[in-house]
């Protein structure tokens, strides 16, 4: 299994989060003061077209923290793991950071039935070091061309429906959405595909519906779909 890891040295608002086993990743390494974070596997596409399908996530510290360290695990090498900074300089928790981190994932090299990564980050508080950018809701600190707002809903039996819009003033440019699973190790592919979602935008929002079939058996399965918005305030 290989580990995305980058730490960035220097100075809970997503629905589903839980604190990572201490010394299980590297997201707190070099860190002193540290609130270590993990999301959940989620489902990367898998397709032959060019670029690669891929899928994004957002995880996010709690309140009074902003990120210092990622990492991510893998179920397979032939993942490529990214995650979205903010251009700024020195490269340093709040000014390429905020209070929550995107992921960004894609099978590029060989196959696998059901391939999964599970973010990690490293959750530092935001007193003292250096200048901090006011973070509220918001992925990217203010003055960021396009904000990334995010509904996130754990998966029951049946039939779903879930949706996210921008704000008053703000214009829909983009939509994502993704599936995770809450479980120790990387899901089977039976229980990966236990969960579908169909994404559309329908009167300025991002709406997924999603359905489950048996095989999710229990598993704690949560949906993130998320709306990219520029303009506003």
């Amino acid at each position: 299994m290989r580990r995305l890891v980058l730490v960035v040295a220097g100075g809970a608002a997503a629905l589903a989060f839980w604190a990572a086993p201490a010394g299980a990743t590297n997201e707190c390494r070099g860190l002193m003061i540290c609130v270590p974070i993990a999301g959940p596997w989620v489902v990367v596409p898998t397709g032959s077209t060019v670029p690669r399908p891929s899928v994004d996530f957002q995880l996010s510290c709690p309140r009074g923290f902003i990120v210092g360290g990622l990492d991510a695990e893998l179920s397979t090498p032939g993942i490529d793991v990214q995650f979205r900074a903010t251009l700024g300089s020195p490269v340093n928790p709040g000014i390429s950071t905020s209070q929550a981190a995107v992921f960004s994932g894609a099978l590029v090299s060989g196959s696998a039935g059901a391939p999964t990564f599970r973010p990690h980050i490293g959750c530092i508080p935001t007193t003292g070091g250096g200048a901090r950018v006011p973070t509220a809701v918001r992925v990217y600190p203010f003055g960021r061309p396009a904000t990334l707002r995010v509904r996130e809903i754990f998966v029951r039996p049946g039939v779903a429906h879930v949706a996210q819009r921008c704000k008053a003033g703000e214009t829909l440019v983009g939509a994502t959405h993704a599936i995770g699973f809450f479980t120790a190790a990387p899901p089977s592919a039976l229980v990966a595909r236990s969960v579908t979602a169909v994404r559309s935008v329908q009167g300025g929002a991002v709406r997924v519906d999603v359905r489950t079939t048996r095989e999710l058996r229990g598993a704690r399965a949560v949906v993130q779909v998320g709306a990219l918005c520029a303009g506003g305030s």
